[in-house]
């Protein structure tokens, strides 16, 4: 018999932060963040996610919704819920918005919620992304609490930071693997969907996607870009597309 994992397809959504960051660097639209985009969806990708940040430093605000007008696959926007923030993505309308705990100075998203100390401010910001029709996933921890916590504020799904897992990965995978299964097995039971995201690529992905039962989707961008440098783009997109199946 299949395991859950195998049972459940695992939707690969490219983030194009770095595509951005590329093109802000020399100004002017080269690369065209737009076309990357819609050339990611014809390689295969079956979701776009963008994180704008207050700096604009890569995706910038004006991006948001000339990519919402042209993508055909899902859209996830990710980042951090200030009321600027939330006036984009409730006027754009993604398929997805994922709550990440964001400093307005970080450099990259390094830990999930605390969804239990938070939860009055993350159950308004969900049932006010509801009203706009608007899938809530909420970027955590592997710890089964702060996933209970994200279902008892609206959360239709989680994002399970893997960072950690990708940083022991090679030490000892078995023991990086453990809590997210742990965590998974969680999500399943509580109801909720379950997505993953940072720093998965090449090397950690298949085994990931083997083991954790119910994984909807898996939200790439650094790693995936780097590997286009050497692969090409379209090449690149069906290498972790074979990982995921």
């Amino acid at each position: 018999m299949a395991s859950p994992a195998m049972q459940t397809p695992t939707r690969l959504s490219v983030n194009v932060n770095k595509v951005a960051l590329l093109r802000n660097s020399r100004g002017g639209n080269l690369p065209n963040l737009v076309q990357v985009a819609k050339d990611c969806e014809a390689f295969g990708a079956e979701g776009i996610t963008v994180h704008p940040r207050p700096d604009e430093r890569h995706i910038r605000y004006a991006d948001v919704p000339e990519l919402k007008a042209v993508l055909t696959t899902e859209f996830n926007i990710e980042g951090y819920p200030s009321e600027r923030f939330l006036e984009l993505v409730c006027r754009v309308q993604p398929h997805q918005c994922t709550l990440v705990p964001d400093d307005p100075h970080q450099l990259t998203s390094d830990h999930g919620w605390d969804t239990r100390r938070h939860r009055q401010f993350l159950q308004e910001v969900t049932a006010r992304l509801h009203e706009h029709g608007i899938r809530v996933s909420m970027f955590v921890d592997p710890v089964p609490e702060m996933i209970e916590g994200a279902r008892e504020v609206g959360a239709d799904r989680v994002e399970l930071y893997t960072g950690p897992y990708a940083h022991d990965y090679h030490k000892d995978r078995e023991a990086a693997i453990a809590p997210y299964v742990r965590a998974a097995e969680a999500a399943l039971e509580l109801g909720v969907g379950l997505n993953a995201g940072h720093d998965l690529n090449l090397d950690n992905l298949r085994f990931f996607r083997e083991r954790i039962p119910g994984l909807l989707e898996v939200s790439i961008g650094h790693a995936l870009i780097c590997d286009a440098l050497y692969y090409g783009l379209h090449n690149t997109i069906q290498m972790y597309l074979r990982q995921l199946r």
